[in-house]
């Protein structure tokens, strides 16, 4: 929903995302008072609080770009859009491991390693995307630029986080 609305509409107030993330919040929030109620769980209920809990700082830092980018007038430029992708293929390479973890724990590795690598990815553009910025003769542009890089990278922190806790997960269960 991000990377669709960097593409489609950059310029319009990102009010969709705030509304679906309070969306996702209800839904957390439901899933948390399930799981202080149920008798069992299909994998240690600390690591499914844990898992939700990560994969809401990637939503919310996600929205909290999209909402700085309208506040300054950013439009998304290839770094922008190649970060977001990456963290949207990471965020569903995730999605499906943690779909097979209570299934199938030793598929996930192989899960593990691609969300790994679109983490990566996010970080070597991060990298090249900021050494431009710094090469620019726009400081304040460059300013508000770097909040925006710097979420994107705050949400692929937060990813890798969440992988790392599938992985550790997935190891605990297989």
């Amino acid at each position: 929903m991000f990377v669709r609305w960097l593409k489609e509409r950059p310029e319009s107030d990102p009010a969709d995302l705030v509304q679906f993330e309070s969306e996702v919040d209800d839904l957390r929030h439901d899933m948390e008072d399930r799981l202080v109620r149920a008798f069992s769980t299909p994998f240690d209920r600390q690591d499914i609080y844990t898992l939700s809990r990560q994969m809401d700082y990637v939503l919310n830092f996600s929205v909290e770009t999209s909402l700085e980018m309208h506040a300054f007038g950013i439009s998304p430029d290839p770094a922008i859009l190649e970060m977001a992708e990456a963290l949207a293929e990471g965020t569903t390479i995730l999605a499906r491991g943690i779909r097979l973890l209570p299934r199938e724990p030793l598929a996930v590795e192989g899960i593990i390693k691609g969300a790994r690598a679109a983490m990566y990815a996010m970080d070597r553009r991060y990298i090249r995307a900021m050494a431009d910025l710094f090469r620019e003769g726009d400081p304040m542009g460059a300013l508000k630029k770097r909040e925006v890089y710097h979420h994107l990278r705050d949400a692929a922190r937060a990813l890798r986080d969440t992988v790392d806790l599938l992985h550790r997960t997935a190891v605990g269960i297989g």
